[in-house]
């Protein structure tokens, strides 16, 4: 068992702990704070990792004291920096990953997400993501909870009709190319891309192919507000709060937003891509 594992189930404990000593079931501790039971399953059985808003609303549900609130704080944003390997990411299963997500854009006003390599889940088709998880389910072994997965990255696609919340999402045009599926669902998958850039709070830009990039595209990455920045690689998820780390994601995000077709140009790019799709035969 790793440090980082042993950490989160160090909390998960005493998160149980408060519960108990207040008298609440996990049930009645998920409809106060507005929660699915399944999330304090998971962050007392240390299969998700609590964040800073999670536990002061534990905190606060339970009436823990203030110096406790504090201990707990401090122990998650501890965990919050540190690197949460693949193994542990996927031994809780897909659907609970999306769940995680969830619960991060339910608290986020402003997103900004750079995916170099694929679709942003947010936007995704289901026949789409069906094809992504299956990808990943090989990849890490994860359990197979592809339908369930599917239902919840779909439920987590809501928030975009929130017009209080501001989307940014870029691509280079060269990921609308790749076949993360077969031809007929990367053209459902165009067509929802159209769709969603007409919404009022949501801007997605393309940068052409022909177009020079300020940078190598080598990660994909999610700006939470101005406060956390998430970066996958194919072994870690990478939480970083740190002020500097914020502002250089936030510059990078700036540059590649700057060499994209957004709007009508960025449409009629998305339109074209269509049309390519369209002289392939399907599979």
């Amino acid at each position: 068992m790793t440090s980082f594992q042993q950490a989160r189930i160090d909390l998960g404990a005493q998160l149980r702990q408060l519960r108990e000593a207040a008298h609440l079931s996990g049930k009645e501790l998920a409809e106060s704070l507005g929660w699915q039971p399944s999330k304090v399953s998971r962050l007392e059985n240390a299969r998700q990792t609590a964040t800073e808003d999670d536990v002061v609303m534990w905190a606060q549900a339970v009436q823990a004291p203030p110096p406790v609130t504090d201990g707990l704080i401090a122990q998650s944003l501890a965990l919050l920096e540190r690197h949460d390997g693949w193994k542990q990411r996927h031994r809780s299963g897909l659907a609970a990953i999306q769940e995680d997500l969830r619960d991060l854009e339910a608290r986020t006003r402003t997103l900004r997400v750079f995916e170099p390599g694929l679709v942003a889940g947010l936007l995704q088709t289901t026949e789409y993501a069906r094809h992504v998880f299956r990808k990943v389910r090989r990849l890490y072994s994860a359990p197979d909870q592809i339908d369930h997965a599917v239902l919840v990255r779909m439920q987590r696609q809501e928030v975009l009709y929130d017009t209080k919340r501001t989307f940014r999402f870029v691509m280079p045009e060269a990921a609308l190319h790749l076949m993360m599926a077969p031809v007929e669902v990367m053209r459902g998958q165009l067509d929802r891309l159209l769709a969603v850039s007409t919404l009022p709070n949501v801007d997605f830009g393309v940068i052409p192919r022909e177009t020079e990039l300020p940078s190598s595209p080598i990660n994909g990455f999610w700006i939470y507000n101005d406060a956390m920045v998430g970066v996958a690689t194919m072994t870690k998820d990478l939480v970083l709060r740190d002020p500097d780390d914020i502002a250089f994601y936030a510059a990078a995000f700036d540059e590649y937003a700057k060499v994209a077709e957004f709007g009508e140009s960025g449409r009629a790019l998305l339109i074209r891509i269509l049309s390519e799709y369209g002289k392939q035969p399907p599979h």
